[in-house]
């Protein structure tokens, strides 16, 4: 007697197109940013969640975008180490995930349009950035992941963008601990990349596809992303030093053990086995997200 997998409902296979594992790293900055609000007395629950909603909606519109286009590309195939890409599956077909990525971005824009109103012109610079470069990152004639940019993409836009734009809606302004909160998580978004570039090192190489893992090779790409976690601690104890923030921000410090672990997947590991760093890193970073931001809450209250 055979058995057959049950064949996924649509709603599964969107979903799964989706990434959910990776919206941690969109909501991280957005309860940074509403901490350092909350801490300087200028929080406002509506934009806060209109800033949430949106980046989770670019997010998945990203998500869409990079399935599709690196799918066209030819970066995805049976040898893929990394999750399931529902259009290499043939789950969907390039053209509906691309409708799928267009409605996304719309409903990510329709929200922007009461940023706006919230937060003016620079709202609409940031929005129509961050869609773009979703786009950008793997597709249009210069993909930014596939000329070793997305680095300073992600830092950019899941660090500095996500941070002081949710600030902005908030505050009107931005102060300088909002842009100092936002370095940490921007490095550590950066370190979800890093891990995913190490793990894909010989099939991009094979792509074409030129990260800066495939530019300057294994033992490289692993220091960078020791460095990115290095520094990401570090930016607390600045903080604290500088008097631009309270010494509760040392919370973040509690989630050091985390790294241990990590240390091993990352120097003894290849391939597919870095799946586990990348979600593990993906849980360090929301983990220390929270922290950081309960450290602001906490430093407004005592």
């Amino acid at each position: 007697m055979t058995t057959t997998n049950p064949q996924p409902t649509p709603f599964q296979i969107w979903l799964l197109a989706s990434r959910p594992k990776t919206l941690p790293a969109a909501a991280a900055p957005v309860i940074v940013g509403t901490a350092v609000a909350i801490s300087e007395n200028v929080f406002s629950l509506g934009p806060a969640v209109a800033a949430l909603l949106g980046a989770l909606l670019i997010q998945i519109g990203t998500n869409f975008a990079n399935d599709v286009f690196d799918f066209k590309k030819g970066a995805d195939t049976t040898t893929r180490l990394g999750p399931l890409r529902v259009t290499q599956a043939g789950l969907l077909s390039p053209e509906q995930v691309t409708a799928g990525m267009w409605l996304t971005f719309g409903l990510a824009t329709l929200i922007g349009l009461y940023l706006v109103i919230v937060g003016g012109w620079p709202i609409v610079v940031i929005g129509l950035l961050s869609i773009a470069s979703g786009i950008a990152y793997t597709g249009g004639p210069f993909p930014l992941g596939y000329n070793g940019l997305g680095d300073l993409f992600v830092f950019i836009f899941f660090g500095l963008v996500a941070v002081c734009g949710t600030y902005y809606v908030q505050a009107g302004t931005v102060s300088p601990a909002s842009i100092w909160a936002a370095v940490p998580v921007g490095l550590l978004a950066t370190a979800i990349l890093v891990v995913n570039n190490l793990r894909d090192i010989d099939t991009d190489r094979a792509a074409g596809k030129k990260t800066l893992a495939v530019r300057f090779g294994r033992r490289a790409t692993q220091i960078e992303y020791f460095l990115l976690l290095g520094l990401s601690y570090a930016i607390p104890v600045i903080m604290g030093l500088a008097g631009i923030a309270s010494a509760w921000l040392l919370l973040t410090w509690l989630s050091i053990p985390l790294i241990r672990p990590l240390y091993h997947l990352i120097t003894h590991e290849k391939g597919r086995p870095l799946n586990m760093a990348l979600a593990r890193t993906a849980r360090l970073e929301l983990i220390y997200s929270l922290l950081f931001s309960l450290g602001f809450v906490l430093g407004r209250v005592f």
